[in-house]
């Protein structure tokens, strides 16, 4: 796998991930709990992506 294609499937991952936490956000009774740990997951994939953009 090269490494813009790598960068491109995280940031996909990214993007499914923030999708998701806005979904979890508008539906009633949502667990902070999970919102919490896919804000926790979409950070580490940012700091990530961002780790390989700048190598």
């Amino acid at each position: 796998m090269s490494m813009s294609s790598h960068l491109e499937e995280l940031r996909r991952k990214h993007e499914v991930l923030s999708e998701k936490v806005e979904a979890i956000q508008r539906s009633p009774g949502s667990s902070d709990h999970e919102i919490t740990e896919l804000k926790k997951q979409k950070l580490l994939l940012k700091e990530e992506i961002e780790r390989l953009a700048t190598a």
